[in-house]
């Protein structure tokens, strides 16, 4: 199992921690942001398929910012999985 933190930019979140194996997301920690919502979203993608959480996330925009803690997750993931 691999760590890795991400730091978002846009949104109210300032770190996130994915716990991946092999290209499934076993755990999901993020730091500031929407307390609930995103321990709704951390619970969510526990076991799922990082390209499951690419394509459901990618480009959800929040208000009239022009990026979401969810495409913050999905851009994440794309960056970590084409190393």
């Amino acid at each position: 199992m691999e760590k890795f933190i991400y730091k978002p930019k846009g949104v109210c979140s300032r770190e996130m921690i994915f716990e991946i194996e092999g290209e499934t997301i076993v755990s999901l920690t993020v730091i500031g942001g929407c307390a609930g919502n995103l321990s709704g979203i951390s619970s969510i993608v526990k076991g799922m398929n990082y390209n499951q959480v690419v394509s459901a996330f990618e480009n959800i925009k929040c208000g009239n910012k022009i990026t979401s803690c969810p495409d913050q997750m999905a851009i994440a993931l794309k960056q970590y999985f084409n190393k």
